[in-house]
């Protein structure tokens, strides 16, 4: 579990339609080193609208939302959508009951920067909101084996890969970012980035989450155990 790289306090929003269970997030969240809660909302649109009066009131930003998925007026996967459009500061991370694939796929293509279901434990809550801070993503154990076992495998284009483009794919699955990459192959953070930005675009990827999921699908890396 890895602090902010920054060492500085992560606002957290809570967005949860039961008021139980953000209570319960929040007395965990309040216990968190480097952690505090920064709102709440009952569902995606009072997240949407807290966030937006946030800004015109030249207020900082929440780092990270957490965010359940069902939800009346706006659910967790078009909220996700509207976040990451509108305040891309705000990193999500899904905490949910709800582990089927094609919700964490909806999710996960709309920007969400982690998957956790609402039996995981306090430490990777916690794991998933510094990942999310640091800029990484994180996905529950359960969900990145579910996720590697039923993607279908049609060519992912990862053979179209030059060799250190491959390397970098490699790194980003072990969830480095894009400076300790740059830090382990000797180039510079610039052009870590540029072979992020190249590789995902070769494979047709929007996010580092999906070149995680690609990297697994390929055997480039080992899925969670």
């Amino acid at each position: 579990m890895t602090l902010p790289s920054d060492n500085s306090t992560i606002g957290v929003l809570v967005v949860d339609d039961h008021a139980v269970v953000r209570r319960g997030v929040v007395a965990y969240l309040d216990a968190l080193r480097n952690v505090e809660v920064a709102g709440e909302a009952a569902n995606g649109r009072e997240a949407v609208d807290l966030l937006e009066s946030l800004k015109v009131r030249q207020q900082p930003l929440p780092r990270v939302a957490l965010m359940d998925l069902m939800m009346p007026k706006m659910d967790g996967v078009e909220a996700t959508a509207e976040i990451v459009k509108r305040f891309p500061a705000v990193r999500v991370v899904i905490l949910t009951s709800f582990g089927e694939v094609e919700r964490i796929h909806a999710a996960l293509a709309n920007g969400a920067a982690g998957y956790l279901l609402k039996d995981a434990g306090p430490s990777e809550v916690a794991a998933a909101i510094y990942a999310a801070a640091n800029g990484d993503v994180y996905l529950d154990a359960a969900v990145a084996r579910r996720l590697a076992q039923k993607m279908r495998s049609p060519h992912s284009g990862v053979a179209g890969l030059t060799s250190r483009e491959r390397d970098v794919l490699v790194l980003i699955a072990e969830g480095r970012s894009n400076r300790e990459i740059a830090a382990k192959l000797v180039i510079s953070e610039r052009t870590a980035r540029t072979h992020v930005s190249n590789l995902l675009g070769k494979l047709g990827l929007h996010s580092r989450t999906q070149a995680v999921l690609v990297a697994m699908r390929e055997g480039l890396v080992d899925p969670p155990r």
